[in-house]
């Protein structure tokens, strides 16, 4: 190695964050900014709503669309979206799932007590 030769400098712990903070923040504001942009598809359709989807194969499926009063059943696939049929009469909202009662079930810990008593 050559006299007054020196090893080039890398970055310390400072320099290094200061790179994730300023990436961080591109993607923030390009986060921001493409939420802002007209046509985006970020933002959900004023007036558009999925009433109801089901698969009808791999890449095919039947959703019922709510666009205003009238719903429209549509045939979704790879080639593309097609109206199927106008629906005369909405269909009903489906009902709220209750979500089970866990009363009368055994307590975990005693459960555990139980089969830790049992002799084999």
């Amino acid at each position: 190695m050559a006299i007054g030769a020196h090893a080039p400098q890398t970055p310390g712990l400072g320099g290094a964050f200061f790179a994730l903070v300023l990436v961080l923040g591109l993607i923030l504001g390009l986060a921001w900014v493409l939420k802002r942009l007209p046509g985006s598809g970020l933002r959900a359709a004023d007036g558009l709503r999925v009433v109801a989807s089901i698969p009808l194969g791999a890449k095919e499926r039947a959703a019922v669309v709510q666009v205003g009063d009238e719903q429209l059943l549509l045939g979704i696939g790879p080639g593309g979206v097609r109206t199927l049929h106008l629906l005369p009469t909405p269909l009903p909202e489906p009902a709220a799932a209750a979500m089970p009662s866990l009363r009368g079930l055994p307590d975990f810990k005693q459960l555990l007590a139980q089969r830790l008593r049992k002799d084999p």
